[in-house]
């Protein structure tokens, strides 16, 4: 089974081009203009196992959210597709992740409700083009287009970088651990038979 995907999304705005292999091992390139966010998608492809490649132009003059919206909502379409029907996943995943004084959790259904709960308050400000605010916004339009119900916590605070790379990663590792392969599971993890 091939669980990969391409997807490639232009807009006025900004232009997203994005190839993922679920089983994977970190190997890829991300490119998208805002320093701390190629970052974190290092991080979410060595630490979720994906083979992940993102290259993105935008109108980074009028700052990073429309970049980092449409990356979220790429990766999050690539996702859904590379997931197919769902057979055979695990569907569930959590991690807790220390960053030295910073800690988050994360809980991931893949459950085709898109539902997104963030907790915990990041300081003002921006660290490498990021503005901080652009989280939630990051993992929003991820949660849509994934059509994921994903609960994040920043359950310690302190330095801002440390709190948003502890939720990446716990996110990551979540993630690692819910589109797994189940091999006791025959078909699709729900009831309904569907997800």
């Amino acid at each position: 089974m091939s669980r990969k995907a391409e997807i490639d999304r232009a807009t006025r705005e900004t232009n997203v081009r994005v190839s993922l292999a679920l089983d994977g091992t970190g190997a890829g390139t991300r490119e998208t203009g805002v320093g701390f966010l190629d970052h974190m998608l290092d991080l979410l492809a060595r630490h979720g196992r994906l083979d992940l490649d993102v290259a993105v132009s935008g109108d980074l003059e009028t700052g990073g959210h429309h970049t980092v919206e449409d990356t979220a909502i790429v990766l999050g379409q690539a996702l859904d597709q590379a997931l197919a029907d769902r057979a055979g996943i695990f569907r569930y995943g959590h991690a807790i992740v220390p960053m030295d004084e910073a800690r988050a959790l994360c809980a991931i259904d893949i459950s085709g409700r898109p539902y997104l709960a963030l907790t915990g308050e990041l300081p003002p400000g921006s660290t490498g083009g990021f503005d901080h605010e652009l989280l939630e916004e990051f993992f929003r339009a991820l949660a849509n287009n994934a059509k994921l119900t994903i609960h994040i916590e920043l359950e310690a605070p302190g330095n801002a970088h440390h709190m948003i790379e502890a939720a990446f990663k716990a996110f990551a590792r979540a993630l690692r651990a819910a589109v797994a392969l189940d091999p006791t599971e025959t078909g699709v993890p729900s009831t309904k038979g569907v997800l």
